[in-house]
């Protein structure tokens, strides 16, 4: 029995189980649930703007661009910030196990609720689909953590073969529904069967919903892999409690003053009720950091300060990154050529360009840190390479936006700033989990894993309200906004190197 960081006591495998390409079985079972989720997931995602932006003779809702962006972004945010509700309910109740199978349960019922042409249904299959991804997202990936015993040194490679799975299946997904939602082969299949070709949307969206209740069925046939991991936690003391009080006024009073600033800004500030629920939970979550890290001092403060340094660079880069399913999407709907070599495709494809390049990005990325061992650059030296490559695919884009006055562009644009955004991440977004853990107070690990989710919650947000930019979508538009984001993206990268010396300083040698 062992008892990690987050305080959840398992019984970790066998080292000797080495029956999934040298791993333990139970990593089968759960890189295909996660597959199988990250499909439905991207596959739903891939075809949320469009719906939503489109008439109703196109079978869409008709939504203007400003409140569709307004919608898409409370969505994409809440997928992210909603897993630390999750992660503590498992902590305190559930068990991970137990988390994950209520969690796709929700999650098919949501992408189910999609497939019914009603706006009732649809703004209830967002929420479903937001609070069951709460629920799975953080707790697979604890599971796949007790797979293996804390010397084992399999564990990062495991971790590996888990992030394809997810990649997988954000790359397959996309070609399905979109098929299903955008092709005119598929329309004429559905009319020649008395259907409304206008209403295939939903069809992708039922597909989605079939590929999370595979990964459900396989989840619950491969438990037996799993044996004792993630069950039910037993009560214990933890080293994220012990020590620390239990009932603190400051920071209670702390939070929900921000909970209620937060509130009161998005109701009046951005898009009425829409946006509260994302404002609060921010505002909440500012407040709770400034009462629990009110009394840090030494060594423990400057470690804080560093993460809280990267993490608003970790929003600039997101706010960025993130706009794939929002204006890069009506980019490529509206204003790109869905065409190569003659032969058409569904706009929705676009969104699988990023998750094939990272399959092929990530192992080349992996070896050249290796190879450099300790000349690679530092942590916070990547984080600023991130963002410089983020800075020149919108500079890309920007570039591009300035030519659709005399039409549709080439859809080569789109592939080179699909393929140097995912250079970025591949600098930014393992290292940025990888510096949390290694930087975090061991007693606040799992709150400051909450400020990096949090992070890319924010991001995530001001990327889903970019869609409103084509609300008039001239070249003159897009070309300006989209070179704001550009120069934001490469001042905050320069801003970062010449900060990077400072932040080193601040950082013990061991975790630089």
């Amino acid at each position: 029995m062992s008892t990690p960081i987050d305080g959840t006591a398992v019984t970790p495998l066998d080292s000797g189980d080495r029956g999934f390409f040298g791993h333990p079985w139970g990593l089968s079972t759960l890189f295909f649930t996660e597959m199988w989720e990250r499909f439905s997931y991207y596959g739903m995602r891939a075809l949320l703007t469009l719906y939503m932006t489109k008439g109703a003779m196109d079978g869409g809702l008709g939504f203007s661009e400003a409140y569709s962006s307004a919608i898409y972004a409370t969505y994409v945010s809440s997928v992210w910030y909603l897993p630390l509700v999750g992660g503590w309910l498992a902590d305190k109740f559930l068990g991970a196990r137990r988390a994950v199978l209520i969690g796709g349960i929700i999650i098919a019922c949501g992408h189910y609720s999609m497939a019914i042409d009603s706006l009732p249904t649809f703004y209830a299959a967002l929420i479903l689909i937001a609070l069951g991804t709460g629920l799975l997202k953080p707790n697979i990936s604890t599971m796949v953590g007790q797979l293996y015993q804390p010397e084992d040194k399999r564990r990062d490679a495991g971790f590996s073969i888990f992030y394809m799975g997810i990649n997988l299946g954000a790359f397959i997904s996309p070609f399905v529904t979109g098929f299903l939602a955008q092709s005119d082969t598929f329309k004429r299949v559905i009319t020649d069967i008395g259907m409304n070709p206008a209403k295939s949307w939903h069809w992708g969206f039922a597909a989605a919903g079939v590929g999370m209740t595979l990964g459900i069925i396989q989840y619950v046939l491969g438990g037996r892999n799993l044996k004792e991991v993630g069950r039910r936690p037993e009560k214990h003391v933890t080293a994220t409690t012990e020590g620390s009080s239990s009932f603190d006024i400051v920071t209670i009073a702390l939070s929900l003053i921000g909970a209620a600033v937060g509130a009161g800004f998005g109701y009046r500030f951005d898009a009425g009720w829409v946006s509260v629920p994302f404002w609060t939970v921010c505002g909440y979550f500012i407040g709770y950091l400034g009462g629990t890290t009110r009394l840090l001092k030494g060594d423990e403060l400057k470690r804080v300060l560093v993460i809280f340094i990267l993490v608003v660079f970790s929003v600039i880069f997101w706010m960025t990154y993130e706009q794939a399913g929002s204006s890069m999407t009506l980019f490529a709907d509206r204003l790109t050529r869905n065409a190569v070599f003659g032969w058409s495709f569904p706009s929705s494809w676009w969104q699988s360009v990023p998750a094939i390049f990272v399959i092929f990005l990530a192992p080349v990325f992996a070896f050249i840190w290796q190879a450099m061992g300790d000349r690679q650059p530092s942590s916070p030296a990547k984080f600023a390479f991130g963002l410089m490559f983020a800075g020149i695919a919108f500079g890309v884009i920007t570039i591009a936006a300035s030519l659709t006055g005399a039409g549709r562009v080439s859809p080569w644009w789109l592939v080179v700033v699909y393929f140097i955004q995912t250079m970025g991440e591949m600098c930014l977004s393992p290292v940025g989990l990888s510096t949390i853990s290694k930087l975090s107070p061991v007693r606040m690990v799992g709150l400051m894993m909450g400020v990096w989710f949090l992070s890319i919650s924010i991001g995530s947000y001001i990327a889903g309200r970019t869609t409103q930019l084509f609300e008039q979508g001239t070249p003159q538009v897009l070309t300006r906004a989209f070179g704001i984001f550009a120069g934001i993206t490469l001042a905050a990268a320069l801003l970062l190197a010449l900060l990077t010396p400072l932040i080193k300083k601040m950082t013990p040698p061991a975790q630089a």
